[in-house]
């Protein structure tokens, strides 16, 4: 190469130099000019949440620039491509301009040497300690804490409690849209024994319920009760239905074949009596009693039967009538509202009970259907033109008409093409700003027991920073400041909020965020969820906040016993966040062993963003491969 050639190279790459010095310079400077927009933010923040305000204010300022052309310059230098500052930005900036400084033979100028507020030490040990401030030590094998969302059942079985203590529980989660304070009371005792039992600290968190947004009662249907009986694929029976008969009813027995009987049928019935009976279909049927207890007894049958309160019964043994009863008060069957894109629902205010929409004789809409929704500040915030959704998005509107207690409703889509409405079921409002409080008058009253008990309290629906002033007031007024709060950002508006969210709730420290994934995902879009789920993780390690990943973790394994592919991927990507929600099910302490050991593998191989090079064992591949031994026998 000539040195004409080699002088014109430097030269280039001397500009380059500054020219990507100059730019990361400018970053700098607009990180610390952030500085002064939020001086009266930074100002109010606890003094141990300080260096920590600082930086997010820093990642804020440069995350408002598309930095992707600068950071692919950086890349081919062989430099930090500032990907992973999130926890010490400043530290990061200056660190890159320090090497660019020396690359181009220039000295460091004193106000890129100066010491920055947080550095590469100390932004991952503000974190570690603001989450073990609030979510308590982590586990032996892991950074990542696991937190279990209690059943009502566990305010009586003790061992529950405890087995999840031992196997690796370090964070109880109660849910106050749930049970009661005597039955949460009973939980708190036997977490404590079980703490004692084990050796190991437990740390306690309640869910405030926050304002129900949730669709009204659905006018029942008919008091009726089915039974039917098992049959093949040609009509063969091959188990015969089971009926209880009982002298009376209890709320767990809805669901099952039981029928409430009035008289003295149940008092003189033995087993191989028959009871007699003709359904509404005017269908006689014979039950077989096969077993008798204290006030009821269990038959079988052959044969599908449909009753109603009313229905005569008789005994009979050997032919001959030994007494009679009649079927007295059945439940209501639970009814739906049917809808399809391009139907007309009404949503009113109040709680009428909902229904179908009502038809004439040539099957044309007389009247649409509605359902009611008691919270009256839906009423006033919403717009025409605004996207609603029904039960987790699975049904989605559009608003097409405003009135003062009615909106009108169009359909746009259902899961699967149809679905049923049914009570209780939630409403989304992604686009509408509800001019609606965070605190019920429950939540105070909760709030007052959970403060008592809980390291922390989750808040529900928070969408502004008054929400936070609000909770904050009222846990001074109950003289627990030392009680964490936890930030559920489930919906739009707490997304876009989050920054002013964060800065707020650094007022009182400790303080954790939970990505509310189910409601979340339904207000941004299932497809923006992901992306959304990462934003969250970045500010809030920028802002050495913790989170907690919630909302159908193993959710499968929980309930059914077997966990789908995707949800161990999910898992595994969870121990990029200090806390992990899993939910209650029949299988929650399989559940919870399969998570801590995810969890323990993911974490010899990815910090947050950083994927961690321990060595892969799969790298060795031209390593000798060991004998297989014979069955039964183990190698040294």
């Amino acid at each position: 190469m000539t040195a004409q050639r080699r002088t014109e190279r430097e030269i280039s790459q001397t500009l380059r130099l500054e020219r990507v010095a100059r730019s990361v310079d400018e970053l700098r400077r607009a990180a610390l000019a952030a500085e002064q927009e939020f001086a009266v933010e930074l100002d109010a923040v606890a003094p141990s949440m300080r260096e920590s305000a600082y930086n997010l204010v820093h990642y804020l300022a440069v995350r408002r620039v598309d930095a992707r052309e600068l950071q692919d310059e950086l890349a081919r230098l062989g430099l930090s491509s500032l990907g992973r500052m999130e926890a010490h930005v400043m530290a990061s900036l200056q660190a890159v301009l320090e090497v660019l400084c020396a690359l181009r033979n220039q000295p460091v100028p004193a106000e890129i040497a100066a010491p920055p507020p947080v550095t590469f030490h100390t932004g991952d040990a503000l974190l570690a300690a603001h989450a073990e401030a609030i979510l308590g030590p982590a586990g032996r094998d892991r950074a990542t804490r696991i937190m279990v969302t209690m059943p009502g059942e566990a305010a009586g079985e003790p061992a529950l409690i405890r087995e999840l203590v031992a196997a690796g529980m370090e964070v109880m989660r109660i849910n106050c849209a749930h049970d009661s304070p005597k039955v949460w009371e009973r939980m708190v005792r036997h977490l404590r024994r079980a703490e004692r039992e084990t050796g190991r600290r437990c740390a306690l968190s309640f869910d405030l319920a926050g304002p129900k947004l949730r669709t009204g009662p659905v006018e029942p249907g008919p008091a009726v009760a089915k039974w039917r009986p098992g049959r093949d694929t040609i009509g063969r029976v091959t188990e015969p239905a089971r009926v209880r008969l009982v002298a009376r009813m209890h709320e767990a027995d809805v669901d099952d074949a039981t029928i409430p009987v009035e008289g003295d049928l149940l008092a003189k019935a033995k087993p191989g009596d028959t009871v007699d009976l003709a359904d509404t279909r005017r269908r006689k049927r014979l039950l077989r009693v096969v077993k008798v207890a204290a006030g009821e007894c269990l038959c079988e049958t052959d044969t599908t039967a449909y009753v109603v309160p009313g229905t005569p019964m008789a005994l009979r043994r050997k032919g001959r009538v030994v007494a009679k009863g009649v079927v007295g008060a059945l439940p209501a069957v639970e009814q739906w509202i049917h809808l399809r894109p391009g139907d007309i629902l009404d949503l009113v205010r109040g709680e009428m009970p909902g229904r179908d929409a009502v038809h004439d004789d040539d099957g044309r809409v007389v009247e649409p259907a509605f359902v009611s929704c008691a919270l009256p500040e839906v009423f006033v915030g919403v717009r025409v033109g605004e996207p609603i959704l029904f039960d987790d998005g699975r049904i989605r509107g559009v608003i097409r008409a405003v009135a003062e207690d009615r909106l009108r409703i169009e359909i746009t889509g259902a899961a699967g093409g149809a679905a049923k409405l049914k009570a209780e079921k939630g409403i989304n409002l992604p686009e509408t700003e509800l001019d609606l409080p965070a605190l019920t008058a429950k939540d105070v009253a909760d709030l007052a027991f959970a403060a008592k008990h809980a390291n922390m309290v989750a808040l529900s629906f928070v969408q502004r920073p008054d929400d936070i002033e609000a909770l904050l007031a009222a846990i001074m007024s109950l003289h627990a400041p030392r009680l964490g709060i936890v930030l559920k950002i489930e919906t739009q508006a707490a997304f876009n909020r989050l920054p002013a969210l964060l800065l707020a709730s650094m007022r009182h420290p400790p303080v954790a965020v939970m990505v509310a994934r189910g409601d979340l995902g339904v207000e941004v879009g299932f497809e923006r969820l992901s992306e959304v789920q990462e934003e969250i993780l970045w500010l809030c390690e920028a802002a050495h906040v913790p989170v907690i990943w919630a909302t159908q973790v193993l959710e499968s394994l929980a309930k059914g016993g077997m966990p789908s592919r995707a949800e161990v991927t999910d898992a595994g990507m969870s121990s990029r966040a200090e806390c992990v929600m899993l939910n209650k099910g029949p299988y929650i302490r399989e559940t919870l062993r399969f998570l801590v050991d995810v969890l323990g593998r993911m974490e010899e191989h990815q910090h947050k963003k950083t994927s961690r090079l321990r060595k892969l064992r799969v790298t060795d591949a031209r390593a000798p491969r060991q004998p297989r031994l014979p069955a039964g026998k183990r190698g040294p």
